[in-house]
């Protein structure tokens, strides 16, 4: 009898420890992910000191004055940028633009990054010249021009706005071409693009995706 107590006793301490291992395993991964997830976070560089201006350097700084961007002739380009919110900042604080970081219609290097700031900046410096072989849109409206729905979806998520096409049925036909409608052309989700713009129209309506 105290031969299978003993073995019993033998047994449930086998498991204890199991069990305890295997908790300390547990607690080990999760310490372990949560300093990955600390140090992602933590990624800029240790010349980042807290004082150091936000820039692709020092992505996730705090401080971020646009006006130091701005009054140094064309000293700096979009590549010197965290996001594109930073961009536009600086182009919103000098529309002169002596950056050249407008793409076009007061809108700064659209294939920066998140946050975004796609507001149109009101009488920035034109540096935009069209081209023979540039699409049709607000700042080329020439109806002889070809168009590309393409052209209004290489950045991604809403890097355009109404603003930016020469018609209606311009923005239908990307809201036509990507009924996801990355650029929210279709804010009243009833598969008609840019409403208010000028003619030629084309309202028939697109069928949009279930979100």
């Amino acid at each position: 009898m105290s031969r299978l107590a003993g073995s019993r006793t033998a047994k449930w301490g086998a498991l204890v420890l199991v069990v305890a291992a295997v908790a300390l395993v547990a607690v080990a991964l999760v310490r372990g992910g949560s300093d990955s997830a600390a140090q992602a976070q933590k990624s800029d560089p240790e010349w980042c000191t807290p004082g150091t201006q936000r820039s692709a350097l020092c992505p996730h700084g705090k401080e971020f004055d646009a006006k130091e961007y701005a009054h140094h002739g064309n000293a700096f380009a979009c590549i010197n940028f965290a996001s594109q919110a930073d961009a536009q900042a600086v182009l919103r604080a000098d529309p002169s633009d002596p950056n050249h970081l407008d793409d076009g219609g007061g809108v700064a290097c659209r294939g920066l990054p998140e946050p975004r700031d796609t507001e149109p900046v009101a009488g920035t410096a034109q540096h935009f010249r069209c081209r023979p072989g540039d699409t049709r849109s607000a700042l080329c409206p020439q109806a002889k021009r070809p168009f590309d729905a393409r052209y209004f979806l290489r950045y991604g998520n809403d890097a355009y706005d109404c603003p930016d096409f020469a018609s209606q049925a311009d923005a239908q036909a990307v809201l036509r071409f990507e009924p996801a409608d990355p650029n929210h052309l279709d804010d009243e989700g009833n598969g008609i693009a840019c409403p208010d713009l000028p003619g030629p129209k084309d309202v028939k309506p697109v069928r949009r995706e279930a979100p």
